[in-house]
């Protein structure tokens, strides 16, 4: 059964769209966390501030301060979550527009958590992706090479073209390739 470019284009759309509508969602879920911490920081740090310089209220102020370093901490990971959700839209953004312009279609892309790093004193994220295209194979080359230039940050670990075996009948299988990369972001401080 072989589908009209329309019925293609409905059904990216219609995943796109849930992408879109799951990493808003996320994004929601994110933002109320931090606010969340937010106002944990802020009721520890007035606590912290009616602290007299008793014993007890050292010991006080000690159990606080490790309040004020776990919820600081918290917030650090929301902060890192949500800035990896806009980025993943940003860079699902790019990569549909680029296998629109380089005439393949992306069946699947996944991404793992992101970790972070530090690189000589620098620190950065890394996304990693899993990118699923089909189409012919100067369409498949030519994504490849496009992403190397529409991402500049990302770094490609890998890419497996599969090519289906011509039996001499009709096939509905195409060329499709199976990219793995890396997009790394600056973390600032």
């Amino acid at each position: 059964m072989k589908l009209s470019k329309t019925s293609y284009l409905v059904i990216v759309l219609a995943i796109v769209a849930g992408i879109f509508i799951r990493l808003w969602m996320m994004r929601g879920e994110q933002v109320q966390e931090q606010e969340r911490l937010y106002e944990e920081l802020s009721i520890a740090v007035t606590r912290l501030n009616n602290i007299t310089k008793s014993d007890e209220l050292l010991s006080r102020q000690g159990e606080l301060e490790r309040q004020i370093s776990l919820t600081l901490s918290q917030l650090e990971a929301a902060k890192a979550a949500l800035s990896q959700s806009a980025g993943s839209i940003a860079v699902s953004g790019t990569l549909f527009d680029v296998a629109r312009t380089t005439g393949v279609e992306i069946t699947n892309i996944s991404s793992s958590y992101h970790s972070v790093g530090d690189w000589e004193g620098v620190a950065f994220s890394v996304l990693p992706l899993t990118v699923t295209v089909e189409g012919d194979i100067p369409g498949i080359l030519s994504f490849i090479k496009s992403l190397d230039d529409a991402l500049s940050t990302a770094v490609i670990r890998s890419a497996v073209i599969t090519i289906p075996e011509e039996t001499g009948e009709e096939t509905e299988e195409k060329p499709s390739a199976n990219i793995q990369l890396s997009i790394y972001t600056y973390r600032g401080e």
